[in-house]
């Protein structure tokens, strides 16, 4: 079926807008291509170092320049419950590639941190510029120039969009992405919630605390909730990176471990050595990229990828602004309710149909593109199935039922959760931010309440505990931006924010920090642009001032007379406490040359 009118619209004007980008992007990319093989340009010297470890008989098949080389780019850690399972992908993958008659190497490894631990901690201002180092680190992996293809093992917050930044920059290479799926179900997601609500009031302890925790993140896998881990693993596959119903099985599977390895083959497959040469920055258009967003809104995903989709398109020469997914959230329809937008979780998303019956029910009304390339060397269609072992142990590919198998928690076309995807952007005298909506009750999207001003997530927690909030209030937390102190999310403020709400309160956020996928019940202004530390209106503003949000018209205002407003002074905030201590020292240069957070929060654009 023909795109969707709107959808067809919104992606024509990306690709006039990106036009002479994405031309330049693709000239380089196939000027690589075109040099073949690239060992033929190593010298002996080079050669033998980059073979050193490989047996005889494969040193002999990578001088020879006619077996395809694998190149893996892991982000294993034991410190990720999500990346924990990578440790065995390396040797599956090159045993697959030596059945498939090629040859491994694992080119480089990134580093990969767990937002989880460092939630509310220093070490969270270094999260959103690890993206950016992730694909510089996998860059030096690949820069070897060795190889014909690559595999990417990554799964959580920054570290895909690090790689598919990578992936993309290397786009004269094929690229699979290659999931190691949830852990299975623990302590249900609003449990969790509740139970961190209850110690925000001081009615339980750290004990019972710890004791929530502990059984909701249990074991190897990505978290259950919908956050932005979860939310990379659908763009992957929504995007063509994954192979079909790769996304979501759990770790430690058979299932698991069979489709780790036809990646691996399917990778081998599509070099330039072969008839189905599958180059990802050629694969990945302009057609991708809206899928992508599509793919977010009907899910109700994180909006981490408000910046990271605008980063990674870039990569790509493509344009893809704030508005676009704006408009394109105003077009499609939420289909999924997965916590925090629901109850349920990935794998009750995953039993109920998963990203087959998604992509089945998007195409039945033209919301995805499906005449798109993907590593499985077929439209979107393709992706309309659910991955399963046949009696011999080898992956074969069902076609989705027509009927979800939990209509509460994936609904059909049909009949959608809600009309629209939930994500937003803002605008007024304040600048532009984005708001996700989809958990947020009706009622609540427009609030008009007083600022309260404060610096940090640390300033409002105190003020809770003083009693000093129990009144209607919009938060104004500043100075939280990139350039700030490398806008790290606020998830402390979830819990007393929501207190206040349930006890009766009008109360909303605004902020240039970052709220991310777990972002729910409490009406969130966020990566506000212009920042404090960079000039923005939101630095002008003061406690007792009117604010305005209003997520129906798509507006955020300071209800302030606009000269008095423009002629006040601009706030300024010490921020000499966040530029030393837990490695942040060594991201000086990244706050520097951050750029806005409607470009991406990048130090590359």
């Amino acid at each position: 079926m023909a795109a969707h009118s709107s959808i067809e619209a919104i992606t024509a004007r990306i690709v006039e807008r990106s036009k002479p980008h994405r031309e330049a992007y693709i000239d380089r990319v196939r000027r690589a291509a075109s040099r073949g093989p690239h060992r033929s340009t190593l010298s002996c010297g080079n050669l033998a170092h980059g073979f050193a470890v490989c047996s005889p008989a494969e040193k002999e098949a990578l001088a020879g320049d006619v077996v395809p080389n694998l190149g893996i780019i892991t982000a294993y850690n034991d410190m990720l419950s999500a990346h924990q399972p990578y440790e065995t992908y390396p040797a599956l993958i090159r045993e697959a590639a030596r059945e498939a008659g090629g040859i491994a190497q694992v080119a480089g490894g990134v580093p990969a941190m767990c937002d989880g631990v460092t939630q509310g901690q220093p070490g969270m201002e270094l999260s959103l510029f690890s993206r950016d180092a992730i694909a510089m680190a996998a860059g030096i992996g690949l820069s070897h120039n060795m190889f014909d293809s690559s595999v990417y093992l990554g799964i959580c917050d920054k570290i895909v969009p690090g790689l598919v930044i990578a992936a993309l920059t290397f786009g004269h290479l094929p690229a699979v992405f290659v999931p190691a799926g949830p852990m299975t179900s623990g302590l249900p997601n609003d449990e969790k919630s509740r139970i961190r609500q209850l110690y925000a009031e001081g009615k339980v302890g750290r004990t019972e605390l710890l004791e929530a925790e502990s059984k909701s993140y249990h074991g190897p896998g990505t978290c259950t909730f919908y956050g932005t881990a979860n939310s990379n693993q659908m763009l992957m596959e929504i995007m063509g990176f994954h192979l079909p119903g790769a996304s979501f099985v759990n770790p430690g599977t058979p299932l698991r471990d069979a489709l780790t390895r036809e990646a691996a083959k399917r990778a081998l497959a599509i070099t330039a050595l072969g008839n189905e040469f599958t180059p990802a920055g050629e694969m990945i258009d302009e057609r991708s990229i809206v899928n992508g967003v599509v793919g977010l809104h009907a899910t109700g995903g994180s909006t981490n990828h408000t910046l990271h989709l605008v980063a990674m398109a870039r990569a790509a020469g493509i344009l893809l602004t704030w508005q676009d997914i704006s408009e394109l959230s105003d077009t499609v329809p939420l289909l999924a309710r997965v916590y925090p937008n629901g109850l349920a979780d990935v794998n009750h998303f995953h039993a109920a149909g998963g990203m087959g019956f998604l992509i089945k029910q998007l195409l039945k009304t033209g919301m995805v593109h499906d005449d798109v390339r993907t590593v499985f060397g077929q439209g979107l269609e393709a992706y309309t199935v659910e991955a399963k072992l046949d009696e011999k142990g080898q992956i074969c590919r069902e076609k989705t039922p027509e009927v979800s198998g939990d209509p509460k928690v994936l609904a059909p076309i049909e009949t959608p959760f809600q009309a629209t995807g939930g994500l937003k952007m803002l605008a007024g005298n304040i600048g532009r931010s984005v708001i996700k909506i989809s958990a947020v009750k009706p009622e609540r999207h427009i609030i008009e309440a007083p600022a309260i001003v404060f610096h940090g997530q640390q300033e409002l927690q105190d003020a809770f505990k003083r009693g000093d909030l129990n009144r209607d209030f919009i938060a104004v937390v500043r100075f939280q931006g990139p350039k700030a102190n490398g806008m790290p999310e606020l998830h402390r403020l979830t819990p007393p924010l929501g207190v206040l709400q349930d006890r009766g309160f009008k109360v909303a956020l605004v902020t240039d920090g970052r709220m991310s996928g777990a972002s729910g019940k409490v009406p969130a202004a966020i990566h506000m642009t212009p920042e404090a530390s960079d000039g923005g209106p939101i630095a002008r503003i003061q406690d007792g001032d009117m604010i305005r949000l209003d997520a129906v018209a798509g507006t955020l205002e300071v209800l302030v007379d606009a000269r008095e407003f423009a002629s006040r002074p601009l706030a300024e905030a010490d921020l000499s406490e966040n530029e030393f201590g837990m490695g942040r020292e060594l991201f000086a240069p990244f706050r520097r040359s951050v750029g806005e957070a409607d470009r991406g929060a990048s130090v590359f654009a």
